[in-house]
């Protein structure tokens, strides 16, 4: 929105939203402050893109090598639990 002050700002912002409807005054903002920042090109957006999968492929790959590796260490517990035979105590 464009307004000549904080007044007028407001004035159009209650007019737009409601009188006391505004909790906070207008904060003025310069071009600085956007984000000016030039799209990608397509060439690197497919870049960015396939860092990202790569990123996600090797976190996922991670998580599959410690489930499988879980498994096995319980896998062989189960193994060695069952495999040891129970003490019966004779008294």
């Amino acid at each position: 929105m464009f307004a000549d002050s904080a007044l007028h700002a407001r004035l159009i912002l209650e007019y737009q939203f409601g009188i006391g409807s505004i909790v906070n005054s207008p904060a003025s903002v310069t071009n600085e402050d956007l984000d000016t920042a030039a799209p990608p090109t397509p060439q690197q957006a497919r870049i960015d893109a396939l860092k990202k999968q790569k990123d996600t492929i090797t976190k996922n790959l991670q998580a599959e090598r410690d489930r499988q590796k879980l498994a096995k260490a319980q896998q062989q517990i189960s193994t060695v639990t069952s495999t040891i035979k129970p003490v019966v105590s004779s008294t």
